[in-house]
């Protein structure tokens, strides 16, 4: 795809460009004082920085501009296996708190559950003779022999990343930080438990620290040969803020998600802008799909999952399913049609791409006429119909099914995929997804929006600008953010007045790390939160500490479970900060969010005029072929109108909308459906 520029600026701000790499293509968005210009490229997931460097170069020849970027080399080295080998040091007692866990079984009736990945192997744990009490104080010493013993074993283990997790560490480091400085002194790369999560519960902490020490150092490397092309760089977190690459190299645990968690910022601004604040994100790229309901704020979550491991740190709160353009069909040894979770990825990638030899969702919707041969990234790559048809029969035969029928089924399997994590983050939550507004983007989201809605009962649709992009535009806009936390273990304290010292104590922190990652004095925020929970239970709502933070907890208790004890003691587990500097990206994100003045001048189009990039073509829809209108998005100006079923052509993605759904473009040139 060809950089594309588009007219309409604020001359005085200066350039950005956000860049998102996804499994199939790494997007870039430029906003500059020459407008919007926009850049997909094939990704190359063996080196993911070479993409990177060649659209950089594509996009902006020599120019320096800042860059904030997505990445998921962090998470596919967690998923893949393919991190940095890492030891645990560990208090005496505690050297299989990774094997032994919370002993859940995430499958309850398998006879013989499988294990996850271990995130590393016995011989490399190391027990060292210290004992922290929980409130802080030191019941057995570290002595210097031991704490150079300890070294010298991690030294013999020869693994140059280490991870350092002692009982109790997060309500007083000093043993920690003794063994860690030791180790730093030797060259080693140490991530230490009570600056990457400084929370009681052994295990979730142990596994974030672990986590952490082993993509740390993959992440470096990524970012080290991203030097030569992006020299002012800034990574995307999975909190929806972004840091300098120093501080995502040390803490890379916190860019997991940091993709996604970009989609979900643009989708909530471009949302905000047009009046909408009820929202359901739906992000279906070419190996996922990513879903968050915002309920007038984005959510945030500390109880996160990946590759089985839990990650205790701040994240936007994203539900993930393995369902995507690149989803791979197949049939199971019963005789079922499946798809996904694995996928063609970017290279073989799809049947149409002229590679990959396995059916997948866009090969299924290439087939039923729902996206256009001649019209994919704009024309400037060519799919493969005829490759397509034949494998889509093979895959039929094999099933004793028609070729539409297969690719109609393929369709509706995934489908009942990503309708599944939408009610989980609706429904299962205790929301009526009706009050909401559907946000689809990604590649592919725009495919299968309308029939996700109406499964759903959600009658209304806003499809943004650029929807293939938007998680590259939300990195433009994104504010530098960092989250600060401390457990206190506080019981029946919940007087903002005695946590004000704690809480005075993470800010003072907050702010001098906030210099350090280029945020200004006057740009600052901070926000104050508490985890909160009835005395005897296990897990604890996050309220904000405003007044009478007791009673916020008592309403999120009753939206969150359905009840609430009024008269039950509360407690203060842990108190959160996070300090946002604010960007001050006002004309870029107007921009990002269609206020282009050059652009809204045109007259409006209706898109059944001739002339304005309108042409009528056959769909497969429901078992028969249907005649559908195929308008160019570039023609429909604010104001114009449309009835499905229709596609909505553009350079970044498809919207398919079926009979049955009237379309408007309202004047940030979304593309608003109503379902009748």
């Amino acid at each position: 795809m060809s950089p594309e520029r588009n007219g309409g600026s604020d001359r005085g701000e200066e350039a950005i460009l956000g860049i998102d790499t996804g499994g199939t293509f790494t997007d870039f968005v430029l906003v500059g004082g020459d407008g919007i210009r926009v850049l997909k490229v094939m990704s190359t997931p063996e080196d993911p920085a070479r993409a990177v460097c060649a659209g950089i170069a594509r996009l902006m020849g020599e120019g320096a501009v800042p860059i904030v970027h997505g990445t998921t080399v962090a998470t596919n080295a967690l998923l893949e296996g393919k991190g940095a080998p890492v030891a645990l040091v560990t208090t005496r007692g505690f050297r299989d708190i990774l094997t032994i866990g919370r002993q859940d079984r995430p499958e309850l009736y398998a006879l013989h559950p499988a294990r996850g990945r271990l995130l590393l192997t016995p011989d490399r744990v190391v027990e060292v003779r210290e004992r922290v009490l929980a409130d802080g104080s030191v019941l057995e010493p570290l002595e210097e022999t031991e704490r150079d013993r300890v070294v010298q074993e991690v030294l013999r283990t020869g693994v140059r990343s280490v991870a350092v997790c002692l009982l109790h560490a997060y309500a007083n480091p000093v043993h920690e930080q003794a063994i860690a400085h030791a180790l730093e002194r030797l060259g080693v790369s140490v991530s230490v438990s009570h600056r990457i999560l400084p929370e009681f519960r052994e295990f979730e902490r142990a596994s974030t620290t672990v986590v952490n020490a082993t993509v740390s150092p993959v992440m470096r490397g990524y970012l080290s040969s991203l030097q030569a092309c992006a020299e002012r760089l800034r990574v995307m977190q999975s909190n929806g803020g972004s840091i300098r690459p120093e501080t995502a190299g040390r803490e890379a645990v916190r860019t997991l998600l940091s993709g996604p968690a970009a989609g979900v910022v643009g989708a909530f601004a471009v949302a905000k802008a047009a009046g909408e604040e009820r929202i359901i994100t739906f992000d279906m790229g070419g190996t996922s799909t990513d879903v968050c309901l915002c309920d007038g704020a984005v959510p945030s979550t500390t109880e996160t999952r990946i590759a089985g491991w839990p990650v205790k740190v701040p994240v936007i709160d994203i539900h993930t399913v393995g369902a995507g353009g690149g989803s791979i069909a197949r049939v199971d040894p019963g005789g079922a049609l499946v798809v996904g979770p694995e996928s063609a990825g970017a290279d073989p990638g799809p049947v149409c791409y002229g590679k990959g030899t396995r059916v997948t969702v866009t090969d299924a919707n290439l087939f039923l006429g729902r996206i256009v041969p001649d019209r994919f990234l704009g024309g400037r790559m060519s799919l493969h119909f005829e490759r397509t048809r034949q494998a889509m029969a093979d895959l039929g035969r094999s099933c004793g099914l028609s070729a539409e029928a297969v690719a109609e089924g393929i369709l509706e399997v995934v489908e009942t995929t990503m309708a599944g994590a939408l009610r989980l983050v609706s429904i299962q939550r205790g929301y009526d997804p009706r009050m909401f507004t559907l946000v689809p983007f990604g590649g592919a989201g725009g495919l299968h929006a309308c029939s996700l809605a109406r499964s759903l009962g959600i009658g209304r649709i806003l499809f943004p600008e650029f929807p293939g992009l938007l998680s590259a535009r939300g990195l433009v806009v994104a504010d530098i953010v960092k989250d600060y936390s401390r457990s206190t273990l506080s019981l029946a304290r919940f007087s903002l007045e005695d946590l004000a010292p704690l809480f005075a104590e993470l800010e003072a922190r907050a702010r001098s790390e906030m210099v350090k990652e280029g945020a200004s004095a006057e740009s600052l925020s901070i926000e104050r939160f508490v985890d909160m929970r009835y005395r005897g239970q296990s897990y604890e709502l996050t309220v904000e500490a405003a007044a009478d933070p007791e009673s916020r907890f008592h309403a999120a208790h009753e939206r969150r479970y359905g009840f609430s004890h009024a008269n039950r003691p509360v407690e203060v587990v842990t108190i959160r900060v996070r300090a946002r500097g604010r960007t001050g990206r006002a004309g870029g994100a107007r921009r990002l969010l269609g206020a282009l003045e050059e652009r809204r001048g045109r007259p409006t189009q209706e898109p059944g005029d001739r002339g304005t990039g309108r042409v009528t073509r056959s769909v497969h829809f429901r078992g028969e072929r249907r005649p559908c209108l195929q308008v160019e998005r570039s023609v429909l100006a604010p104001g114009a109108t449309f009835q499905g079923p229709a596609l909505v052509v553009e350079e970044t993605a498809t919207l398919f909308v079926p009979p049955g759904w009237d379309g408007r473009v309202d004047a940030a040139r979304n593309i608003v459906l109503e379902a009748r």
